[in-house]
């Protein structure tokens, strides 16, 4: 049994996400202790976008005149595409940055989704057990002073759920500068709520997929 895990926070030391994430991986692990994490750190090993470049180049030529880039790189993205479709259940934890996508999991995504068999011809992803973990240093929700600025969680939550076609569940934990940025301190109360809320859906999400997985095998 394995379990697929990917953080992208750039800040593993005090990440929110990963920690978020570990209550997820935590409650699989204790439901399937046999299980066989395979990890990828984007953080430690970034993808870069030149890799990316070279898988989609080497797709247009025949295989005989690619280059050893083209190669290498079209490779690697069968080695991620293998990681997400021999896991029985898949982790992705990933802040918001600048209001936007993580650079490094969005050349992630794009290197990947070179694999035919998770393109948009391709449905080897299909109702795979998942979650996403985001977490926001912000509150973008409906009535805030910034509501739809966050441009990250609907792309996350496109690309997973709708174009690979995951059984998605999403932890979300708004406010995490509360405490760091001293303009939000007003907001303490309502952070260490959403945080503890953040926490609780990341331990009910874990128990999800650990539950679905042992129902598929009885």
């Amino acid at each position: 049994m394995t379990f697929f895990r990917l953080d992208a926070s750039i800040l593993p030391a005090t990440s929110a996400s990963r920690a978020l994430g570990d209550r997820v991986e935590q409650e699989w692990v204790a439901a399937h202790p046999e299980t066989d994490v395979v990890r990828r750190d984007l953080a430690a090993e970034p993808v870069s976008a030149e890799v990316w470049q070279a898988a989609v180049t080497g797709g247009f030529v025949p295989e005989s005149e690619r280059s050893p880039a083209q190669r290498d790189a079209m490779a690697f993205a069968t080695t991620l595409a293998d990681e997400l479709i021999t896991a029985d259940a898949l982790l992705f934890t990933v802040p918001l940055y600048n209001f936007g996508v993580s650079q490094h999991f969005k050349t992630w995504f794009d290197v990947a989704y070179t694999d035919p068999r998770i393109n948009p011809e391709g449905t080897a992803l299909q109702g795979k057990p998942a979650t996403l973990v985001t977490v926001l240093g912000g509150n973008y929700g409906p009535g805030t002073p910034k509501e739809g600025w966050d441009h990250s969680t609907p792309w996350l939550r496109r690309v997973l759920e709708d174009v690979w076609g995951l059984d998605l569940r999403i932890v979300e934990r708004p406010f995490t500068l509360v405490g760091v940025n001293p303009a939000l301190d007003a907001f303490a109360d309502l952070a260490a709520s959403l945080k503890e809320q953040a926490e609780a859906d990341a331990t009910r999400s874990g128990r999800e997929l650990a539950e679905l997985r042992s129902q598929r095998s009885a």
